[in-house]
């Protein structure tokens, strides 16, 4: 735990994958709020179909969702979120011409519905 998403939009090209999601694990491991640093999983789903408001400018997001299981207070999910956005904004250039939307959510898993096993 946690699983980190991370959507973006295919016409950021230049957008370095592998980078962005080491990044974003080593600011979840910096919060102290996880236990072991494999327990991290994060993967980035490019999307290849998508439109952002009814603008025919160019435009493109990378969104960040992560889950999490329940019981931590606001205020550590905000870190979290400022934490993943502040990642987020650093992971440029980011293309000419092109307006970019960057958002993080943050979701609660259900600790008791929660099951994990690890093999290896």
């Amino acid at each position: 735990m946690p699983h980190l998403h991370l959507e973006y939009t295919a016409n950021l090209t230049q957008l370095d994958t592998d980078k962005a999601l080491l990044r974003l694990n080593h600011a979840l491991v910096a919060s102290g709020q996880f236990g072991a640093e494999f327990d991290i999983k994060s993967r980035a789903l490019k999307v290849e179909n998508f439109r952002v408001g009814t603008g025919l400018n160019e435009r493109g997001f990378v969104a960040a969702r992560l889950a999490l299981l329940s019981g931590r207070s606001p205020q550590t999910k905000q870190q979290l979120s400022q934490s993943l956005l502040a990642v987020l904004q650093d992971l440029g250039p980011w293309p000419e011409g092109v307006q970019v939307q960057l958002s993080v959510e943050l979701r609660d898993m259900d600790r008791d519905a929660y099951s994990k096993v690890a093999i290896g």
